[in-house]
C-alpha cells in the first residue's frame, strides 16, 4: 500500500464492460463533456462478444484491458484501478450504461475539496424515465433489512424500505452509509487503504460492502446531487435476469453473514439462508405473475 501522499491529482476512469452495446458510445461521448480536466478511460472487459469495446479503443484516450472471462464487477474494477500509475489520485468507477450530464464530474471533484475525508463520492442518478434513483442509502441492518426483504416485493412503499433507501431524505449534499457502485468517484488513497472491492462478490453488494468498510476506516461516503447522471439500464444483466436475481440473494447472504461471524451467530446465519431462499422463490413467482 502506498503512503497517503503517494498519488498525484490526475483523473482516470475505469468502466467494466460485458457486451455493453451502444450504451458504451453514449458513456464515452458524455464523460468527456463531464469534466474540463484531461481524462483517460480504461475499459476492463469481462468477455464481451459484441465488439463494442474493440470499437471504442479507436477513440483517443481510451484503452482496453481484456480479462477474457467474466470475473465479476468488483474484481474487474480492482484490476482496472491498479493499472493506473501513481500520478492518478482520482478514479471514476462506473457502469458503461451511464450518461453523464455536462460538468457533472467536475461537480464531484469540487465536492471532494469540500470533504477532505471523502473516500467515495456519488452523483444523483436518474432512471431513463427521469425519476431519481435512491443511490445514497443506509447500511442494511438486520431489522430494517428483514422488513425491506420481506415486504419490498409486495409493498414497495413500506417504512423499512423507505428508511433503507432514504426515500424521504431531502436532496442535498450529505454523507451516506453507502453509495451506488454504478457511478463513483473514488479517492484512490481511500479505495486502496481498504483493499478495493471485495472480490468475493461477483455482482451486487460490492458497493454496500465498500461503503461500510470505508466508513469503518474513517472515510466518508458523500452524496453530491449537484452532479447528475442517467443510468440507462442493465443492458448486460437484462439478458440473464434470473441468474442475477439468484446472485443478488447470494451476495445479500454473504454481506450479512460476514457481519455476524462465529458460532454464536450460527443459528442466525442459518435463518438468514433459509429466509433469503424463500424470498428468492417469492420474487420469482411475483415476477412471473407480472
Amino acid at each position: 500500500m502506498r503512503p497517503h501522499n503517494a498519488y498525484g491529482q490526475d483523473l482516470a476512469v475505469v468502466t467494466v464492460t460485458y457486451s455493453p452495446g451502444e450504451t458504451l458510445d453514449t458513456f464515452l461521448d458524455s464523460v468527456v463533456k463531464a469534466t474540463s480536466r484531461p481524462l483517460r478511460v480504461l475499459l476492463v472487459d469481462n468477455g464481451s462478444t459484441d465488439g463494442a469495446p474493440e470499437r471504442a479503443v479507436r477513440r483517443d484516450g481510451v484503452q482496453l484491458l481484456r480479462i477474457g472471462e467474466n470475473v465479476g464487477y468488483g474484481s474487474a474494477a480492482n484490476r482496472g484501478v491498479v493499472e493506473w500509475g501513481p500520478e492518478v489520485g482520482w478514479v471514476v468507477v462506473a457502469n458503461p450504461d451511464i450518461e453523464w450530464r455536462p460538468g457533472s464530474l467536475d461537480e464531484l471533484l469540487e465536492a471532494a475539496q469540500r470533504w477532505p475525508r471523502a473516500g467515495a463520492l456519488g452523483p444523483l442518478i436518474r432512471q431513463p424515465d427521469a425519476t431519481v434513483y435512491p443511490s445514497a442509502r443506509l447500511l442494511p441492518a438486520l431489522g430494517r433489512g428483514i422488513g425491506h426483504a420481506v415486504l419490498g416485493p409486495i409493498w414497495s412503499g413500506n417504512p423499512w424500505t423507505a428508511a433503507y433507501r432514504q426515500s424521504e431524505t431531502a436532496l442535498g449534499e450529505r454523507t451516506a452509509q453507502w453509495l451506488s457502485g454504478s457511478c463513483l468517484l473514488l479517492r484512490r488513497t481511500a479505495f486502496e487503504s481498504v483493499g478495493g472491492f471485495d472480490s468475493r462478490y461477483f455482482m451486487y453488494f460490492e458497493d454496500v460492502d465498500l461503503g461500510d468498510r470505508l466508513g469503518r476506516a474513517g472515510w466518508l461516503n458523500v452524496y453530491v446531487p449537484s452532479a447528475e447522471v442517467t443510468h440507462l439500464g442493465g443492458h448486460a444483466t437484462s439478458r440473464v435476469s434470473e441468474a442475477m436475481l439468484a446472485e443478488h440473494h447470494r451476495s445479500t447472504y454473504r454481506y450479512l453473514a460476514d457481519r455476524h461471524p462465529g458460532p454464536l451467530y450460527a443459528p442466525l446465519r442459518l435463518a438468514l439462508r433459509a429466509g433469503l431462499a424463500g424470498r428468492l422463490q417469492l420474487v420469482r413467482r411475483t415476477g412471473r405473475r407480472r
